[in-house]
């Protein structure tokens, strides 16, 4: 996809303050630090409007962004992160997960984990909460670029493996260097959105 226009809309942290566009709605999920926002930047073909940071844990809102006027990014707090107080991860939690579970416009969820590491306990805990709600999961490996292209499919079945992914969800090694996935993930992103 051809992305011609791309803007945050809003932070929102609560129902009431989601946008009411209804348009289609894909989330982004992944541990702090995992390459989320180069993903989407990649995506969209501009450096920085999803902010990268140093310092993980810095997504405190799920921030919708709207691309070409026909559907919302949603990119959701990182998970697993140790240095933000319990109260505070606990309170992201039900923030993300009201999210998830409720939003009639939310059409697959992208999951993004490490290539070079096997899904961590938080990684395998979120792919089993999407799919205990019925959620599509694209699966989006990166940094596949720090990995010989030959290992690329020992690595692939280990994450295969550790998520115990479901046929059809699909899984694609993605590179925010070498651009590698880019088209394979609009393609997944693009079968979501039109599938009834």
């Amino acid at each position: 996809m051809k992305v011609t226009k791309s803007e945050i809309v809003i932070s929102a942290v609560k129902p009431e303050q989601y946008p009411d566009a209804g348009l289609p709605e894909i989330a982004l999920a992944g541990r702090s630090n995992v390459g989320k926002s180069s993903f989407i930047n990649t995506l969209i073909n501009r450096k920085n409007l999803a902010r990268t940071s140093s310092k993980p844990g810095k997504t405190q809102t799920l921030n919708f962004y709207i691309i070409n006027d026909i559907l919302h990014f949603v990119d959701v707090p990182g998970y697993g992160f140790a240095k933000v107080s319990k109260t505070e991860r606990e309170a992201w939690g039900r923030m993300i997960e009201t999210y998830l579970t409720n939003r009639a416009e939310l059409k697959a969820v992208v999951q993004i984990v490490d290539l070079r590491h096997p899904p961590s306990n938080d990684d395998i805990m979120m792919y089993d909460f999407l799919k205990h709600y019925g959620l599509p999961v694209i699966v989006i490996a990166t940094k596949a670029d720090k990995i010989p292209k030959g290992k690329w499919d020992k690595h692939a079945k280990v994450v295969k493996e550790s998520l115990e992914m479901e046929t059809g969800d699909p899984l694609i090694l993605f590179s925010s260097e070498t651009k590698k996935g880019k088209e394979e993930a609009w393609s997944a992103i693009h079968h979501m959105i039109h599938q009834e």
